[in-house]
C-alpha cells in the first residue's frame, strides 16, 4: 500500500529505501544495527498547511541507530524525498531497545558459562535442550553491573521437558544471570535458592479437553459494515480518524473528530499508549529485578500479532498491516497487525412513557455500537490486547487486556510465599501492577485548551442545606505544569474535564470531554525505590504538558537502563502555563494484580481502562438521530397482554 497521507505509516518499500540510505552514510559501520526506524511524523502547522493545500510535507523517517563497538546510540533523520540523511544525532549515555537478535548470542554464551552448568548439575540438570534461558531488561542494578559502561541483561531459566509443556511451570528459582548484551560475556551467575523443580506440566491448548454444549454463534453484517476504510483513513458514522503504527507504540490513532451535524469538530490530535510498566512485589533476587518498560525496553508494534478472523476478531472485519525494521534494516511485514471492526453494546438510550388520561404505553429506544480499532501484542510471558472504541454517544474508551501466563517462581511444598499466590505445586505467582500510561494529544475544537478538575463535595448543614442532601461540584483551573501533576480521588467522584474556553455550546458553557479515571491506584514501591526512580510518571493519575514536539513517552526517549527522572518529571520541570494553550494531557491508570489459582495456566483476560466522554460538548444527547431497531418503524414496546416477563415481545 502507498501512502497517501503525511500521516501513513511507513511501508515496507520505504523502510527498504531508508535503510539504503543510512547504510551508505558514513554513521553507520559495520558494527552498526537498526534500533527501529519509524516515520518522522510532520509537525502540526505543517499537516494544517497540508490540509488547505499550501504544501506537500518530505516524507521522512526518524532511524535510531545502535553502534556495538563505542555502545553509542545514534539518531538520524532520513528524506525520503531527497534520498539523504538529513542530521545525526548521538544520544550519549542511552541505550536502545532489547531486540531478539541481542537474545542469541548472549542465550548461547549463558549455556556454556561453567558457573550456569553447575547451577544446573546442582539440581540434576544436565541435557541444555531442556533448559530455556530468557533474558529480561534489568530492573534495578548496582555497581557490579557498571551500567555506564555496559548494556546488561538479568536472565532467567526454565525447564521445558517437552514443546506441549509450559516452561513457565518449572521456573530455576534463585537462579540469575547477569550477562553483556554487546559482547555475550556473562558477568555474573547468583544462584541464591534451591528450590525443588515443580512437576506441573502448565499445559493448554487445543490438546486439553474442551467443554460440550457450546453452539454456533455467529456475528454478521449482511449489508457490510457500517464504516469505511480508505487507506489509512477511517470513517464510522460521525466519526472520523487516520490509523497509524510504528514499532515501539504500535497502534497509533491520529486527527480523531466527530460530524456534528455537518460541522467537523476535532477532539484529539493525536492518541497513543506512551509507556507501560510491570514492576513485581516480591523482594526475592529473581523477582526483584522484574520492573520491565515493556513499550520503551521491547517494542509494542514489533511484538504486535497477526489477528486471526474468528480467533482475535469475530463479525465483519478490515485489517491493517503492521511494517517494522528488523536489526539489519530489513523490513518485517506484521500482517493483519490491527483489526477494525464494530460491535453492538446494547442500549443506548430508552424511555417507556405511562402518560394520565392515555391507555396506550409509548417506548422509544435505541441500540447502541461502538467501533473497534485494536492490537495485541506478546511480551515474554504475558499477551496484551489494546482496544479503542469509539461509541455513538459521542464518547471514546481506551482499554488494555491483560492475558496470557503470569511471570512464576519455584516455591517448596507446604510453604506459603509472602509476595505471592501458589497456583500449582511448586509454583507461585508474585503479586505485580501493571501501570499505563495513555498520552493524549488533545484538540477539543481547536488545539488551545485547559483542564479542570471537578470534585463533587457535600455541602454544610444550614439554611440552604436543611436536611443535608445537597452536595455540589468544586472546578479547580490547573494551570501550571506542577500543579497539574494530580491523583484520582474516589471519595470526591474526581474527574477532570479538557476544555476549550474560548467555544461556548447552547448554553453559554465551554465545550470540553472529560476524563473519567477507572482505578484510583498508585504503585506501592518505597519512594525510595531504585525501580521507582525511573518510572515517577506512574506516581501521578495526570499529568498536563503543553505541547512540544518530541515529546512522546512517559519513561522517555530511552528508558532502558534509564538514570532516575527521565519522561514527565524532566518534561514538567519548567513548570509552563497549561491553560489556553496547546497542551497534552497524559493518564496513568494501573492493574493491580493479586494472583489467584485461577490464573493458572493461562490467566483469563481482566482489563484497565479510561473513559473519556463528551462535557458540555454536544448541546444535547447526539445519539438522539439513532436509527430505530431493525424491522421496526415507531419503536419497540410490548404486544398488548403480552405481560412484562419472558413472553414479552418487541414489536413496532
Amino acid at each position: 500500500m502507498s501512502p497517501q497521507h503525511p500521516l501513513d505509516p511507513l511501508t515496507a518499500e520505504e523502510i527498504t529505501r531508508v535503510g539504503e540510505i543510512v547504510r551508505a552514510h558514513p554513521v553507520f559501520t559495520d558494527r552498526t544495527h537498526f534500533s527501529s526506524i519509524a516515520l518522522a511524523e510532520p509537525g502540526k502547522q505543517v499537516l494544517k498547511d497540508h490540509a488547505r493545500g499550501a504544501v506537500v510535507p518530505d516524507r521522512e523517517a526518524q532511524v535510531v541507530l545502535y553502534d556495538r563497538e563505542h555502545r553509542m546510540v545514534r539518531e538520524a533523520r532520513v528524506s525520503l524525498t531527497g534520498g539523504t540523511v538529513v542530521s545525526t544525532v548521538d544520544r550519549i549515555g542511552q541505550r536502545p531497545r532489547m531486540q531478539s537478535a541481542d537474545f542469541q548470542d548472549v542465550v548461547a554464551a549463558i549455556k556454556k558459562d561453567p558457573e550456569w552448568l553447575a547451577a544446573m548439575s546442582r539440581r540434576g540438570l544436565t541435557d541444555p535442550a531442556v533448559i530455556e534461558v530468557h533474558p529480561w531488561p534489568p530492573g534495578y542494578h548496582d555497581e557490579r553491573d557498571d551500567y555506564a559502561h555496559r548494556r546488561v541483561t538479568k536472565a532467567l531459566t526454565f525447564v521445558r521437558p517437552t514443546q506441549d509443556d509450559n516452561p513457565f511451570a518449572r521456573p530455576l528459582e534463585g537462579v540469575v544471570v547477569t550477562a553483556d548484551l554487546d559482547t555475550a560475556e556473562v558477568l555474573r551467575v547468583e544462584d541464591v535458592a534451591r528450590v525443588p523443580v515443580g512437576e506441573d506440566d502448565g499445559r493448554h491448548g487445543p490438546r486439553q479437553a474442551t467443554r460440550e454444549g457450546v453452539r454456533r454463534l455467529d456475528i454478521t453484517q449482511p449489508d457490510g459494515p457500517s464504516f469505511t476504510l480508505d487507506g489509512h483513513l477511517l470513517r464510522w458514522q460521525n466519526w472520523s480518524m487516520r490509523v497509524g503504527f510504528n514499532d515501539r507504540e504500535g497502534l497509533v490513532l491520529h486527527r480523531i473528530s466527530y460530524d456534528d451535524r455537518g460541522r467537523r469538530r476535532s477532539i484529539i490530535h493525536r492518541a497513543s499508549l506512551s509507556e507501560m510498566w510491570v514492576p513485581y512485589g516480591d523482594p526475592a533476587p529473581l523477582h526483584r529485578n522484574k520492573a520491565v518498560f515493556d513499550e520503551g525496553e521491547a517494542g509494542l508494534g514489533k511484538l504486535a500479532n497477526s489477528l486471526v478472523l474468528g480467533c482475535d476478531c469475530l463479525g465483519e472485519i478490515r485489517y491493517l498491516d503492521g511494517v517494522c525494521a528488523d536489526w539489519d534494516g530489513s523490513p518485517s511485514v506484521i500482517e493483519n497487525a490491527i483489526c477494525i471492526h464494530e460491535e453492538d453494546t446494547g442500549i443506548a438510550w430508552k424511555h417507556t412513557g405511562h402518560s394520565e388520561g392515555f391507555e396506550e404505553t409509548t417506548t422509544d429506544v435505541r441500540r447502541g455500537r461502538r467501533l473497534v480499532v485494536s492490537s495485541f501484542s506478546t511480551l515474554e510471558n504475558y499477551d496484551y490486547g489494546f482496544f479503542w472504541y469509539f461509541h455513538t454517544d459521542g464518547s471514546v474508551e481506551f482499554e488494555v487486556k491483560l492475558t496470557g501466563i503470569i511471570s512464576t517462581g519455584g516455591v517448596p511444598a507446604g510453604e506459603v510465599p509472602s509476595s505471592g499466590t501458589v497456583v500449582a505445586p511448586g509454583v507461585y505467582g508474585p503479586h505485580h501492577q501493571h501501570a499505563f500510561n495513555v498520552r493524549l494529544d488533545m484538540a477539543v475544537d481547536g488545539d488551545l485548551n485547559s483542564v479542570v478538575e471537578c470534585d463533587s463535595r457535600p455541602a454544610p448543614l444550614g439554611p440552604d442545606n436543611p436536611v443535608g442532601n445537597a452536595w455540589t461540584v468544586h472546578t479547580t483551573h490547573l494551570e501550571r505544569e506542577l500543579g497539574a501533576q494530580r491523583v484520582a480521588d474516589a471519595s470526591v467522584a474526581r474527574t477532570w474535564t479538557i476544555q476549550n474556553e474560548r467555544v461556548r455550546n447552547a448554553h453559554g458553557q465551554p465545550v470540553g470531554y472529560q476524563l473519567i479515571p477507572q482505578s484510583g491506584v498508585l504503585p506501592l514501591l518505597h519512594p525510595d525505590s531504585p525501580m521507582l526512580g525511573r518510572a515517577r510518571f506512574a506516581t501521578k493519575h495526570l499529568w498536563v504538558t503543553p505541547y512540544r514536539e518530541g515529546e512522546l513517552f512517559a519513561a522517555g526517549d530511552y528508558p532502558f537502563q534509564s538514570p532516575p527522572g527521565e519522561g514527565l518529571p524532566r518534561y514538567t520541570a519548567g513548570d509552563e502555563n497549561v491553560r489556553d494553550t496547546d497542551i497534552v494531557v497524559w493518564h496513568t491508570f494501573i492493574a493491580h494484580h493479586v494472583v489467584r489459582p485461577e490464573d493458572w495456566p493461562v490467566m483469563p483476560v481482566t482489563t484497565a481502562s479510561v473513559h473519556l466522554r463528551p462535557a458540555g460538548f454536544f448541546d444535547r444527547n447526539p445519539a438522539l438521530d439513532l436509527p430505530l431497531p431493525r424491522d421496526t418503524t415507531s419503536g419497540c414496546h410490548p404486544a398488548p397482554g403480552a405481560g412484562t416477563g419472558a413472553d414479552a415481545v418487541c414489536h413496532p
